[in-house]
């Protein structure tokens, strides 16, 4: 009986626990969701602003706005889920963009986005279970191998080439693998939808471009239920951010459109060393 006791004090502490946690935590949300004339709630939004334009071009954007918000005193649970949702808004634009132009096919998309979307899901779930410590150490080298590899190749997406996996192979892998590392982690996965894109289906870049914002639509939106679903999303600085987000999306996405293939390349190349250079420093100091 005693021992019985015992385990009925100490789940009922843990339970306490997580209740004071959850507690402090909304809380916490509270005063930011609630506070529009804080300097926060006007720095984030610029965040936003800056991480639509270059997520529109190149991807990367969440360099810019996750760790603004992980600046502002924000837990990282709502950090994430907040960011998936001003992301999720801003891609949706920029997808819709280069539909309109003709940059996005219907050719494999649904298979992408169903398995992209479960993937990403699962990773997000993942997410407070497992370390990212390998990622983090193993990510920057893939991510130089892109970059060497697109600096030595200038006609690299010029033109469609042939294609080395039907569309529904490269769906399925690149849904299952690249989804749930959006879901999970995160920074880069627009660089590799990109070069999957060019290299193993043979998209120019302009045409890979689109279909990457469609595919990072997906796994933002799949990890935005998770976040949504354990109350991890402030919706109120969430919204100013992807307001923001969209108008940088938009602004982006036409120049991407209307200089083509070199400026893309060149931001894109950017973008990369720059995440490189973020997961390298983060490997280094924690």
């Amino acid at each position: 009986m005693v021992g019985g006791e015992e385990r009925r004090t100490e789940r009922a502490r843990a339970a306490a626990g997580t209740v004071l946690r959850r507690d402090a935590a909304i809380g916490f949300a509270r005063r930011i969701d609630l506070a529009p004339d804080t300097t926060a709630f006007w720095i984030l939004p610029a965040a936003g602003f800056a991480a639509g334009f270059i997520d529109s071009i190149a991807g990367g954007g969440g360099m810019i706005s996750l760790p603004t918000l992980l600046a502002s005193g924000l837990p990282p649970h709502l950090a994430l889920g907040t960011n998936k949702l001003q992301s999720a808004l801003g891609t949706t634009f920029s997808a819709a963009n280069y539909a309109r132009r003709g940059w996005v096919t219907k050719e494999g998309l649904a298979t992408g986005i169903t398995w992209t979307a479960a993937a990403a899901f699962a990773g997000a779930w993942c997410v407070s279970r497992l370390s990212a410590d390998v990622l983090v150490r193993v990510i920057p080298w893939l991510l130089a191998a892109i970059f060497v590899y697109v600096l030595v190749s200038p006609k690299v997406g010029e033109a469609r080439t042939r294609a080395r996996l039907s569309p529904t192979a490269f769906n399925v892998l690149g849904g299952c693998a690249l989804g749930f590392y959006d879901g999970f982690f995160g920074p880069g996965t627009g660089s590799f939808w990109t070069m999957g894109f060019v290299l193993l289906l043979g998209y120019p870049l302009p045409q890979a471009t689109g279909h990457t914002k469609v595919m990072n639509l997906a796994s933002n939106v799949a990890s935005l239920a998770w976040f949504a679903g354990h109350g991890s999303v402030l919706w109120t600085l969430g919204a100013a951010m992807g307001a923001a987000n969209i108008v940088g999306a938009l602004l982006g996405s036409h120049l991407a459109i209307r200089k083509g293939v070199g400026f893309i390349r060149g931001v894109f190349l950017v973008v990369v060393a720059a995440t490189i250079a973020r997961l390298l420093w983060r490997s280094l100091v924690g």
